[in-house]
């Protein structure tokens, strides 16, 4: 069968054909009655609008282009439903590519997604080189950073503070009367492993502490798991340790109760993000929050801005996270949060 037109819908509903496209069309102005002829008769019909042939005529696809490193950290498939619920809501229709944590992955990905005449792209934890940050922004594609920065590309990047959160980890740990106070960081080739690992020992440097160790996990879970058996290997283990994030954290804490230590009574441990599964009993981890509805909606509100209105300036957004205090690490006298 052929396919039906809008200009058949507008016959049957006795309309314009304007009309019908305005029906369809996000945003666009049409009386409730309109509304409800058209519907219907698109509905009697079995009319289906044809996104990319508007998509031809307007020059706006309407559709988002989301890249993310990888979705083994619980962090990101709650992040990247978010951001598709809070885009679908506002008429985008959302287009979703893994990539390798590394810069030439990423603009291989980029090439697809410009190819696809998106209206924007939002990098989830990945990194983008210089000369396709400018091809976007002379293409007019708009690309906010969620969950990661670069300094040296300028564009918008939305993240929490992960300075500020590395400290509140080191404090809490001092606190509590810790002295061996390790360091399994997330990835040193992302802003957000270097940051919360500079503000981790920001603090310890004030209180006159040196790190009794630091190794970069590389936001993987068996390598967090190897760099924990090396710690407790050593004449003397840590007393605690900070991880770059609950991914690596929940590791820590399932090879310290393999080795038979308890969490929060041998060693404590805190984690970044606190993912659901932080809650969960088994692992009851302290660690710093990810406002992530917060971070989505200013990522998706940003992301909006540069298309509307494209000489919109970048801009590096940093949003407070705070400690949630659980059972994995020990809570010092007192303290309130």
């Amino acid at each position: 069968m052929d396919k039906v037109t809008s200009l058949q819908v507008a016959q049957r509903a006795g309309v314009s054909q304007s009309a019908v496209s305005r029906v369809f069309t996000p945003g666009a102005s049409a009386s409730a009655k309109t509304i409800a002829k058209v519907r219907k008769a698109a509905a009697e019909l079995g009319y289906h609008p044809n996104v990319l042939a508007r998509a031809m005529v307007s020059g706006k696809s309407r559709i988002i282009g989301l890249v993310v490193a990888y979705l083994d950290n619980q962090f990101y498939p709650l992040a990247l439903e978010r951001l598709s619920n809070a885009l679908q809501a506002q008429g985008y229709h959302i287009l979703i590519f893994t990539a390798p944590n590394s810069t030439d992955g990423v603009d291989e990905v980029m090439n697809d997604l410009m190819a696809y005449q998106v209206d924007g792209i939002i990098l989830a934890s990945v990194s983008i080189s210089s000369d396709l940050a400018e091809r976007a922004r002379n293409a007019g594609i708009p690309v906010v950073l969620f969950n990661r920065a670069q300094d040296d590309v300028g564009l918008t990047a939305v993240t929490s503070a992960n300075r500020k959160g590395g400290r509140l980890a080191a404090e809490f740990l001092l606190a509590g009367g810790h002295s061996r106070i390790a360091h399994i960081a997330g990835w040193q080739g992302s802003s957000t492993g270097r940051d919360r690992q500079a503000g981790f020992l920001q603090a310890l440097d004030a209180a006159g502490v040196a790190p009794s160790a630091l190794v970069d996990g590389m936001y993987n879970r068996d390598i967090a798991i190897a760099c924990t058996q090396e710690l407790l290997a050593a004449a003397r283990h840590p007393d605690a340790i900070f991880v770059g994030n609950d991914h690596m954290a929940f590791a820590v804490l399932d090879t310290l109760r393999a080795a038979g230590l308890v969490a929060g009574q041998d060693i404590s441990v805190v984690g970044y993000d606190d993912v659901p599964l932080a809650a969960w009993g088994a692992y009851a981890l302290t660690t710093i929050r990810q406002p992530v509805n917060r971070m989505v909606d200013t990522t998706v509100t940003t992301m909006l801005e540069q298309i509307t209105t494209p000489a919109t300036p970048p801009r590096q957004i940093e949003i407070d996270g705070r400690l949630i205090v659980r059972s994995s690490a020990r809570i010092p006298q007192g303290w309130t949060q």
